[in-house]
């Protein structure tokens, strides 16, 4: 059996979150808990996903301190899972999938789902990258640079 690779130790933030969340299992775990998803059930239920499969993730997810498990809010003996700040950060990449698929995945006029401001019910504004002046900004416009040891 083939290791994965691990990327936890890597000085690429890009590596470490792929790393933590990268398998599409686990981000549609994460999409679905925005949707209100908490318990087990539910999960599998939206996900279709085989059992010891979503049962691997949440734990990775969990160890990860993207979920906790919580009680339940009703009081019964199942186990919630609910989203830390950690996990709750993951929003703007939620988003920024799902407006990428929505633009590159779909023919006019094909239905899908869309995500819309609750208060207002209008479709959200595309996520741009801006610089700290407020300049709109594409790849051509950026470098990353290594920080120094402190």
């Amino acid at each position: 059996m083939v290791t994965r690779k691990r990327f936890d130790d890597s000085d690429c933030p890009v590596a470490r979150s792929v790393d933590a969340i990268g398998d599409w299992w686990s981000l549609l775990i994460v999409r679905d808990a925005f949707d209100g998803s908490r318990r087990f059930g539910e999960f599998q239920r939206s996900l279709g996903v085989a059992k010891n499969i979503l049962t691997s993730r949440l734990r990775a997810l969990v160890a990860g301190g993207v979920f906790e498990s919580v009680p339940a809010s009703d009081g019964s003996a199942y186990r919630e899972y609910v989203l830390t700040s950690k996990g709750r950060a993951l929003f703007p990449v939620i988003v920024a999938l799902r407006q990428w698929g929505e633009q590159n995945f779909f023919a006019p006029g094909e239905p899908h789902s869309q995500m819309v401001d609750r208060e207002q019910g209008r479709r959200l504004r595309a996520l741009e990258v801006r610089a700290a002046d407020g300049r709109s900004l594409d790849p051509d416009d950026t470098v990353v640079r290594k920080l120094p040891v402190d």
